[in-house]
């Protein structure tokens, strides 16, 4: 099965998440927080953190731990997109996770 993550062209397994995917290339994190840039991949791995966040086929808001892969499937990381306003996340609606952890850098 092949699937394409920002562009690149991967080969998956069949019930393979997406976070595995990411993982087995190396990849330990694939967005940041908006306030102090930290990196954020895979923490829970059982969807309720939502640190794994990333676009699957143009869907915001995909959790890379439990998205099994599909065949020609287009995974768009997050890690250095910006925003207008000069944030380093793109427009998607953030979990209240993510906000608590900022509110932990800037304590």
């Amino acid at each position: 099965m092949t699937v394409y993550v920002d562009g690149e062209r991967h080969r998956a397994l069949p019930g393979q998440t997406v976070a595995a995917l990411l993982l087995a290339t190396g990849r330990r994190s694939w967005r940041t927080t908006r306030l102090g840039g930290r990196p954020r991949g895979v923490f829970c791995g059982i969807g309720v953190c939502y640190d794994c966040l990333l676009v699957v086929n143009g869907l915001p808001d995909v959790r890379a731990c439990l998205r099994e892969l599909r065949d020609g499937d287009r995974v768009e990381t997050l890690r250095g997109a910006r925003l207008p306003t000069g944030g380093t996340e793109t427009g998607i609606v953030r979990p209240a996770a993510d906000e608590a952890d900022e509110a932990d850098e800037v304590a």
